[in-house]
């Protein structure tokens, strides 16, 4: 998914990036973001929040989000400090490194999203028959556009 040129080496981060950087010109504008929550994969957003999330993002203040500057809000789990870390932490309850059925129907609660049973369990399956460990949240949160999913 990695468009040729940018010479940037693919991890875990990198599908969702390519998601959000409509334009494969190797940043995520607010016109990418834009269209992303426009396209019905996710909920609409108002251009302040749109504005808001790249503000957040954006260290060198260019208006843009380069993937190394998108990498350290989303962070890692071993001490990472970005936003999917501190979610993912929130999520592992008991710590253990991943969320289980009881850590995700928790959070979904709390977050005031309903999900019944079948969709928890849909849900671990897709990151892995024993729970959701940080790199499968983050291939979860990464839909493929190209391929349709």
């Amino acid at each position: 998914m990695c468009p040729a040129g940018r010479g940037l080496a693919p991890g875990p981060l990198r599908p969702a990036f390519d998601v959000l950087d409509a334009d494969r010109d190797g940043k995520i504008s607010q016109d990418d973001l834009k269209a992303f929550f426009s396209s019905g994969v996710a909920a609409a957003l108002s251009d302040e929040d749109i504005g808001s999330m790249i503000s957040a993002a954006d260290a060198d203040r260019d208006g843009l989000v380069e993937f190394e500057e998108f990498e350290r809000v989303l962070g890692r789990p071993r001490g990472g400090d970005g936003v999917m870390a501190e979610a993912f932490r929130v999520m592992d309850r008991d710590g253990d490194g991943k969320v289980g059925f009881g850590d995700l129907k928790a959070y979904l609660k709390m977050a005031g999203l309903p999900a019944s049973d079948d969709d928890i369990w849909t849900m671990i399956r897709m990151g892995g028959s024993d729970g959701i460990s940080f790199d499968a949240l983050l291939k979860i949160l990464a839909v493929d556009l190209d391929n349709g999913l």
